[in-house]
């Protein structure tokens, strides 16, 4: 149980700030219930912005494509639709069997390793002073520490697991991965389209399509970058800006092929 408060020991340390860092490590009621909240609300935040920012570049890269071609707005929503559904789909299957595959494969060394431990405890003990050793330990210290660590299996398993295996532990779902990549994809790279929708009801925006869409699309680029520092911990606008960058190099390419392969539609 961590008595320090994660998110202002980040801060503390952000700011080079000693007392703030002391502060967070000082314990406080609901502490522990708070960070234990906000750890499992936030472990799919890397699904939602990835997932975000490959629907909105996609999206728009068949949007700028198709106007850049000067081609019919109906061919952009076929495409724009077509793209949130099959690669939305394809992106949070990916997602789902990469999870599931890993998640696999760490309960598979963790039953390894504690079987090995069961059966093979000296040589375990072993193997974990040498990785201590290696690091510049003292073998006495090293031998004392790994002594500690042995009377208890399950702490035993999971250090062996980190300094031997270089498996953290982790608690993501594959399923709760595959759907905040889907709905993440598909919200944010409805966005592009959703000019082109509006459109068809709003007869008076069909010459402000193709703008509104970039508008649209830089701004969500901008958010998705600006929301990526919740993880990274870097400057909003910057990160943001970072983004932007990216996308819209990915979006005046599929531009430009479009408007020079125009010709051949």
């Amino acid at each position: 149980m961590l008595t320090r408060r994660l998110d202002e020991a980040r801060q503390a340390w952000k700011h080079n700030d000693p007392a703030a860092a002391r502060k967070a490590h000082q314990p406080s009621a609901g502490s522990v219930a708070d960070e234990k909240h906000r750890t499992g609300s936030g472990r799919y935040i890397k699904s939602v912005v990835y997932g975000g920012l490959d629907g909105t570049i996609t999206t728009f890269a068949a949007v700028a494509g198709v106007a850049g071609a000067a081609l019919s707005p109906g061919i952009v929503l076929v495409i724009g639709i077509a793209n949130l559904v099959a690669d939305g789909l394809s992106m949070s299957i990916g997602d789902y069997l990469s999870s599931k595959s890993e998640a696999e494969y760490e309960a598979a060394e963790r039953a390894r390793e504690a079987w090995e431990v069961e059966h093979y405890p000296d040589g375990e003990k072993k193997e974990l002073e040498e990785i201590y050793i290696a690091r510049g330990m003292a073998a006495e210290d090293a031998h004392s520490v790994v002594e500690i660590i042995a009377k208890d299996r399950k702490s035993w398993v999971d250090t062996m697991m980190v300094e031997e295996l270089g498996i953290l532990p982790n608690e993501e779902s594959p399923m709760g991965n595959a759907l905040a990549t889907f709905f993440s994809f598909a919200v944010f790279g409805f966005l592009p389209i959703a000019a082109y929708i509006l459109a068809l009801f709003m007869p008076s925006i069909s010459a402000a399509r193709f703008p509104v869409a970039c508008i649209l699309t830089g701004m969500t680029l901008f958010g998705l970058g600006a929301f990526k520092t919740t993880i990274t911990g870097k400057n909003w606008i910057k990160s943001g800006m970072e983004m932007l960058l990216v996308g819209g190099v990915a979006a005046v390419a599929a531009y430009c092929i479009g408007l020079l392969l125009g010709g051949l539609a």
